[in-house]
């Protein structure tokens, strides 16, 4: 694997892990420099989250539009910069105000998925790209499983300990990419950078004029919401169904993340082969589907464990997904569509937690008309399986399989 593929996949785990790596220490420290109780700390570690969803929602486009106008090597080396300044900022910040800030920037520095992304684009040739995409896949299954475990770790040396970790780690990728990262956009290929275009909505609508890509964009947005079921839910869910401990949670989560890593930076190769980029899509939903369905009734939490590689299985479709509409894009907006790609992933993360939480509490409240724990799952299957016909309802011609 070359240096600069390296390269990008550690930048991508570090963007997943901008989030789980401060979970276990955030009711401490929100409580240490903004005092009040656990619930009150569980209130602003929600505002928290989600302002970096929104600010990773805003500013995908952004760095994307950036990229394909002044190259990907400057966007993404001064982002980890950016990145590492901003953990040290809240490694020693004294007041929620400052946390606040430290969120709002990391938010923005980790929307470089979408950068990374466009690089990958650029430097692989159209038949491998699908695979290609499946590599920063696994990078974020990797930091999905290392966020949480790495900040959990290091807690026992207090609760400033997982920022100055994360800054060293941002701070090397960046010294790493500085002597292995090559430009890879061509001065001709340029465009300029026009902010209509780099707000998420106008890059989303842009790009769902090209043909054939509206409904793959749409498909691309229902999967994220569905997906995102577990992280939303998952420890509620096992602690109401299962009884599991918020150990056993966290083990389950890692075992997922593990799982997801190994289908995208693997098995999704097998995939194609065997059924090609449309085919791939279609079966990664009926997984899904059937996943969601068996979860929501299960009883068992060992039968729910054993159905983890399953579940994982739906990770095919993303990079299935970006290697249709990355043909059908021009060279000079590969950056614009990884964006806006970007920017649906951090709205659907923005969306489902609340959508699944809501089902979760409506059918495990005191007054629900049937108890249902399994509820968000359901609702899970149903949008997926509403995205899989929007997917078969497009022509297969248009998908270039």
């Amino acid at each position: 694997m070359r240096p600069a593929v390296v390269f990008i996949i550690i930048t991508i785990m570090i963007d997943a892990m901008g989030i789980g790596l401060i979970i276990p220490v955030m009711p401490d420290l929100i409580r240490e420099v903004n005092g009040g109780d656990l619930s009150h700390a569980a209130l602003w570690g929600g505002i928290m989250a989600t302002t970096f969803a929104v600010m990773q929602f805003l500013f995908g486009p952004v760095m994307g539009g950036l990229s394909d106008r002044y190259g990907r090597r400057p966007v993404l080396l001064l982002a980890l910069v950016v990145m590492a300044a901003d953990y040290v900022l809240m490694s020693i910040a004294g007041s929620i105000w400052l946390l606040m800030v430290g969120r709002v920037i990391g938010g923005i520095t980790a929307a470089t998925h979408a950068t990374a992304s466009a690089y990958i684009a650029d430097i692989s040739k159209p038949e491998d790209r699908v695979a290609n995409f499946g590599l920063i896949g696994a990078g974020f299954g990797v930091g999905f499983v290392l966020g949480p475990l790495m900040g959990g770790v290091l807690s026992e040396y207090g609760t400033r300990a997982p920022f100055w970790a994360a800054a060293a780690l941002a701070m090397g990728n960046a010294t790493l990419g500085w002597f292995v990262l090559k430009e890879t956009v061509r001065k001709e290929n340029r465009r300029r950078f026009e902010l209509r275009r780099a707000n998420p909505l106008g890059a989303i609508r842009a790009l769902g004029q090209l043909p054939g890509i509206r409904r793959l964009l749409v498909v691309y947005f229902i999967y994220h919401v569905a997906f995102a079921v577990y992280p939303s839910v998952w420890a509620y869910f096992g602690q109401e169904r299962y009884g599991w401990s918020p150990a056993v949670i966290g083990y389950s989560l890692g075992l997922f993340g593990v799982m997801m890593a190994l289908v995208q930076a693997g098995l999704i190769r097998v995939v194609l082969h065997q059924f090609g980029e449309r085919g791939t899509v279609f079966a990664g939903h009926l997984f899904s589907i059937l996943a969601f369905g068996v979860i929501a009734i299960v009883t068992s939490g060992t039968v729910a464990l054993i159905l983890t590689p399953l579940a994982a299985l739906a990770g095919v479709i993303p990079p299935a997904l970006q290697g249709i509409m990355s043909r059908q894009v021009a060279a000079n907006a590969q950056g614009e569509l990884q964006g806006a790609l970007s920017s649906s992933t951090a709205l659907a993360m923005i969306i489902s937690p609340m959508a699944m939480t809501s089902a979760f509490a409506y059918f495990t409240g005191s007054g629900a008309p049937i108890y249902l724990p399994g509820a968000p799952f359901l609702l899970a299957m149903s949008l997926a399986i509403v995205s899989l016909f929007i997917f078969l309802s497009r022509p297969a011609s248009q998908n270039m399989a």
